[in-house]
């Protein structure tokens, strides 16, 4: 039998470790792509982020987190993989060597009929307050949640803030990620997922159980996982830098832009039992 790993390490996906060539910022490193949609490039990581990843994979107990969908997630070529476990939908779902837990999905989804409306309620809401001059796509997501693609330009300044309140006391939440607008029942989110995976990776000896666990994320969504985490870090760019979030054991990247995902792995790898963390970090 192996070692436990030393670290639990959730990750956030989407401009936290990969990114479209939209979201490179300035820079223009030498870049792997590491997911494809109908054949064409889409998501990227510099190759030294990559072979970091790698590295980091093999000593460490590393988790993606994503607010993906099963389907989204899966086209992922993640450096590192295959995962034992990985958390989809915003923490919906864990899948384990792939596959969904059904045990943990009846959970969720039982937590969400007890906080409130549902998805079908939400949905009529939501589709009452928006038109075709600004949104550009409505989806439901693995029968969870559901989003919104919008031209930011032309979405009324007021839209997300009345759309949050409404929510709210129906036991949901609405928060922007570039250009989506996530609804989200409150009862589902990565945080809780993350800690169900550590007690599993515990209780099968894989993780050591005073193993800390870091986090990294850049939106709203990852707020409430970079909190709970005894260490994270997030990126000098998107909706947390927005809001100017932060927290007494949270790290800001330097970097902004792909160049910030080189630097959280660097980040994790330097916080690993016998590596000191590089102070300018």
């Amino acid at each position: 039998m192996t070692s436990p790993k030393p670290v639990l390490i959730a990750t956030d996906l989407d401009r936290t470790m990969i990114y479209s060539r939209n979201a490179f910022g300035t820079a223009e490193p030498a870049a792997l792509c590491v997911e494809h949609l109908e054949g064409a490039p889409l998501s990227y990581m510099t190759v030294a982020a990559a072979d970091a990843m790698t590295a980091l994979a093999s000593v460490a107990a590393v988790l993606p987190t994503t607010t993906r969908t099963i389907a989204q997630f899966e086209r992922i070529r993640f450096p590192g993989e295959p995962w034992a476990y990985a958390v989809t939908s915003n923490g919906g779902n864990i899948l384990v060597d792939g596959s969904p837990d059904r045990q943990w999905r009846r959970t969720v989804d039982a937590a969400v009929r007890a906080g409130g409306a549902t998805l079908a309620e939400v949905g009529v809401a939501l589709r009452d307050r928006i038109d075709d001059s600004w949104v550009l796509k409505y989806r439901e997501a693995d029968e969870l949640f559901c989003y919104l693609v919008v031209d930011l330009a032309a979405t009324p300044d007021d839209f997300l803030a009345e759309w949050d309140s409404w929510c709210r006391p129906r036991g949901w939440s609405a928060s922007r990620q570039g250009r989506k607008i996530y609804t989200m029942p409150m009862a589902v989110c990565k945080s809780q997922a993350v800690a169900e995976v550590r007690t599993r990776l515990i209780a099968a000896g894989r993780l050591d159980p005073v193993a800390p666990t870091l986090a990294a994320g850049d939106g709203a969504l990852d707020a409430e996982m970079l909190a709970a985490a005894d260490r994270g870090i997030r990126p000098r760019h998107g909706e947390l830098e927005e809001l100017g979030w932060t927290h007494p054991n949270l790290t800001v990247t330097s970097a902004t832009g792909i160049l910030a995902g080189e630097e959280i792995i660097d980040w994790f790898t330097a916080a690993l039992p016998g590596r000191v963390a590089d102070s300018t970090v």
